[in-house]
């Protein structure tokens, strides 16, 4: 067959890094601080939950398109609990979908918001699934670019640059705070200036909040609840951050009716519905007490703190994230044992025979690939025993 096997639009996208570290880790006998995801399960309530409903024969068939009315509750009430102060609210029969994680939230809402030709504004280095959604939705994607700033340990946005980005053509603006790979976490100034330009501009915003919980520094701020933003804003919310069931992929929508309807008819053509007997065990999550929360987060914390500390004894240039579970670094310190200084593929790809510990290289995440190339991203939601050893490996280096 001449023709190629895989569409052109997705070809360029394949972040198979993830696999390739992933397989190294095993190979090597490394500690994997690369993908995302905790070493321990969440709360055993929650998988008591999830059981009960597999015993009880709920969910076991379809679930409803929009998910079952337990789970389209517990959003709303869970928005109402942690944010109706700044007068959020929505109802769970018009304004929640149910989706198949984050990942497919917002796949379908590219595909229902915008039209071919249509730009959309990311800030980068941004979710590699960015990328992949915009130019399946047949969009172009416009880079807003995070800047490290070194003084202060953190990544800032330019206003100004983002502004300049705006242009007839620019549909909508996709933001993720708190922001991965960088941990920045927007401030309240920052986002009523993006809600200003989206009101003044006439865009739509889709903003992915799966961190709103992991919060180490500042406050975590729903865009849609700034002045006229409601209307125009498509909110992305998950259940695999907060309560460590990545695997469960349950996944919501909050928005207006209208908006959320548009999604849906995308939605349905993706996975139609998922993850029944797990939607009765979220709703039962995101009833649990605000101590778990707070536990949550200060345990992130503390985790970060470790990794941080083994990460700067052995080197790097620490970017201290605000939010998230992942801490970004420059490896120019450590010039020394780079192949070629400054590429972070060359250093991930030797750092499991050096050190026995797996990372992944931020450029992976960035159009602008000189921007990203020097930095290498580690995830810290692992058990604290593993990040100990994680740091004392580290110190080979």
């Amino acid at each position: 067959m001449d023709r190629p096997l895989l569409n052109r639009r997705l070809a360029e996208f394949g972040t198979t890094i993830f696999a390739e570290m992933s397989a190294l880790a095993v190979r090597t006998g490394s500690i994997n601080l690369g993908q995302g995801f905790p070493d321990a399960d969440g709360p055993e309530e929650v998988r008591e939950a999830a059981v009960r409903a597999l015993r009880d024969g709920r969910g076991n068939q379809y679930p409803p398109g929009p998910g079952i009315p337990e789970l389209r509750t517990a959003v709303a009430a869970h928005q109402q609990r942690f944010y109706g102060r700044l007068g959020l609210s929505y109802d769970p029969d018009t304004e929640v979908l149910i989706t198949a994680g984050a990942t497919e939230a917002l796949a379908a809402s590219l595909l229902a918001l915008l039209e071919p030709g249509d730009e959309v504004i990311a800030l980068e280095p941004y979710y590699d699934s960015y990328a992949a959604g915009i130019a399946l939705a047949g969009g172009r994607r416009v880079p807003v670019t995070l800047r490290a700033d070194p003084e202060s340990g953190s990544y800032r946005l330019d206003l100004d640059e983002l502004r300049d980005a705006i242009t007839g053509k620019t549909r909508l603006i996709l933001l993720n705070t708190p922001h991965n790979p960088t941990g920045t976490v927007l401030t309240r100034d920052e986002l009523a200036e993006i809600a200003r330009l989206a009101c003044e501009r006439d865009l739509l915003v889709i903003t992915d909040e799966v961190y709103e919980h992991l919060v180490f520094e500042g406050e975590h701020f729903p865009l849609a609840s700034f002045p006229g933003m409601r209307e125009r804003t498509v909110t992305i919310g998950s259940a695999g951050k907060t309560f460590s069931f990545t695997g469960w992929k349950v996944g919501w929508v909050t928005a207006t009716a209208e908006l959320v309807s548009a999604v849906r008819s995308a939605k349905q053509f993706l996975t139609y519905v998922s993850a029944g007997p797990f939607q009765y065990a979220v709703a039962e999550a995101l009833a649990l007490p605000d101590s778990y929360f707070t536990e949550l987060r200060d345990d992130l914390r503390t985790k970060r703190d470790i990794l941080a500390t083994g990460l700067t004894d052995a080197g790097f240039q620490v970017f201290r994230p605000s939010g998230t579970y992942f801490i970004t670094t420059d490896i120019r310190p450590l010039g020394a044992v780079l192949s070629e200084e400054g590429d972070g593929f060359a250093f991930c790809r030797a750092l499991p025979e050096r050190a026995g510990v797996v990372a992944i290289p931020n450029a992976v995440f960035y159009d602008h690939k000189d921007q990203g190339a020097p930095y290498v991203r580690f995830a810290f939601c692992k058990r604290t025993d593993v990040l100990q050893e994680a740091a004392d490996r580290l110190k080979r280096l």
